[in-house]
């Protein structure tokens, strides 16, 4: 009896498992870190593109992007200042944060401007940049707030192709 439960159970799961995940080639899809991920996708978009010039491509540059990325998502402080329809956001770190700050910084700044209504200045700082956005109303003011430094750095969905760019040696900004 116990034997039959048991295999009743055991069908149970593995059906549903199975069903859950049906879709799949039955071969795993993540490739890993988000960093690893990012890579692979490029580069799978690289070799299924018989145009691809690979004398251009430098996966190595687009590396060194994502390291950046991840110093300011994780590693950065983020002091916020508020002066009516302004927000001022001081972004800090060690040294070589600093330097991952002040690159992401200061081209995402007009990046932000492009694809709001939003005055957006950056300039750097000792320890990394500031970011200065300068809105026109309320609303727009509580969408900064809610939004954040990090936030704000995801405006606009440029960077997919931003990284395509990178890799294959063109200049994104």
């Amino acid at each position: 009896m116990k034997l039959c439960l048991l295999s009743a159970a055991m069908m149970f799961v593995a059906s549903g498992a199975m069903a859950q995940h049906a879709h799949t080639s039955g071969s795993p899809s993540e490739t890993g870190q988000s960093q690893f991920a990012a890579i692979a996708e490029i580069v799978t978009l690289l070799r299924d593109d018989p145009n691809t010039d690979w004398a251009q491509v430098d996966i190595k540059t687009l590396r060194d992007h994502l390291v950046d990325m991840d110093n300011v998502t994780t590693r950065a402080s983020v002091e916020r200042i508020v002066d009516g329809m302004s927000v001022m956001f001081m972004v800090t770190g060690n040294d070589v944060v600093a330097s991952s700050i002040r690159r992401m910084v200061l081209a995402h700044s007009p990046m932000l401007q492009g694809s709001s209504d939003w005055t957006v200045t950056a300039g750097e700082i000792d320890n990394g940049a500031s970011m200065l956005v300068q809105v026109g109303s309320d609303e727009e003011l509580n969408q900064v707030l809610g939004l954040g430094f990090f936030g704000l750095m995801t405006i606009g969905a440029h960077h997919q192709q931003h990284h395509l760019m990178i890799a294959t040696g063109r200049s994104p900004h």
